[in-house]
């Protein structure tokens, strides 16, 4: 049985898997990402995951990576949370595997695999918003990706949600990051209370820790409050919610609906769905970017 290998690198953990043309996914592994060890360490255990995966059946490979990416040169540009530059990742694992490798953002790979095979899928005018260590989204428009001037159209991590608020790395303050993101979410839980807590147990903790219950509240204002504000401009009929503090499902998706439906009360907000893709969209995203690097079949 054919098969590529996937990974998707994150600030957090890198998962990787063997995926089928069927879609199965196969042989998961996941590893911590060793950012405190430099750039050089993370890509060192890139091509670790990626050996590690290959055998005799395996035809690609596909990697989604955070941050500017230069698909065409296969090289990873710049990503802030990974401290690299340049990383000529594409040429690195060819080498390593002598096979075919295709490289993307880890949000375009994320929207690829919920157009294709997911919840958007068929949908002309939706968000997909990737909700991890950062934000950032897929705004798709007439069926087609919007990619902007610069190629970085869906930075909406870093739209403004509480002037003069909290500092963020990019250099503004009051980002949607420092107050939505799943880093945000544990680091200002831990700042009221002292508690070391991962995102998904302080949403776990909301109807008995009046703490985790603020910093939940105002994680999905902050959210809606961006997502009004998308969607007066772009009008998608769908958005769909998606990557790690995805996995909170209900906990998070109904109380954005309600504040979003706040914000726009002269027009019918979008739909707004859950990713049925679950922790694995990076994983689909990045085998579709191989399959599609594949030699044919025979």
């Amino acid at each position: 049985m054919r098969t590529v290998i996937a990974i998707d690198v994150g600030g957090t953990s890198i998962k990787a898997a063997r995926v089928a043309e069927s879609g199965e996914v196969l042989d998961r592994h996941r590893v911590a990402t060793p950012v405190s060890a430099g750039a050089g360490a993370v890509v060192a255990t890139i091509r670790e995951v990626a050996a590690w995966l290959h055998d005799a059946d395996v035809v690609a490979a596909g990697v989604v990576v955070p941050g500017i990416v230069d698909p065409a040169a296969g090289v990873a540009r710049y990503a802030a949370n990974l401290g690299w530059r340049d990383e000529p990742l594409v040429a690195l694992l060819q080498s390593d595997l002598a096979l075919p490798v295709r490289i993307d953002n880890d949000v375009r790979g994320a929207g690829l695999a919920e157009r294709s095979v997911g919840r958007a899928r068929g949908v002309p005018d939706c968000m997909i918003v990737m909700l991890g260590t950062g934000i950032s989204a897929v705004i798709v428009t007439g069926g087609q990706p919007m990619w902007g001037g610069a190629g970085m159209a869906g930075e909406v991590g870093h739209v403004c949600v509480v002037p003069n608020g909290e500092p963020c790395p990019c250099g503004q303050r009051g980002c949607l990051e420092r107050y939505a993101s799943g880093a945000a979410v544990a680091r200002r839980y831990g700042a009221l209370t002292g508690a070391a807590l991962p995102a998904e147990e302080v949403v776990a903790r909301q109807a008995v820790d009046p703490a985790a219950a603020q910093v939940w509240a105002e994680a999905t204002d902050a959210l809606a409050t961006v997502l009004a504000q998308c969607t007066l401009v772009v009008d998608p009929s769908l958005v769909v919610l998606a990557g790690g503090l995805a996995i909170a499902g209900e906990a998070l998706r109904a109380p954005v609906a309600a504040a979003l439906t706040t914000r726009l009360p002269w027009r019918t907000p979008p739909e707004l769905a859950m990713s049925t893709l679950g922790a694995d969209v990076g994983v689909h995203g990045a085998a579709l970017l191989a399959w599609s690097a594949a030699p044919p079949a025979g």
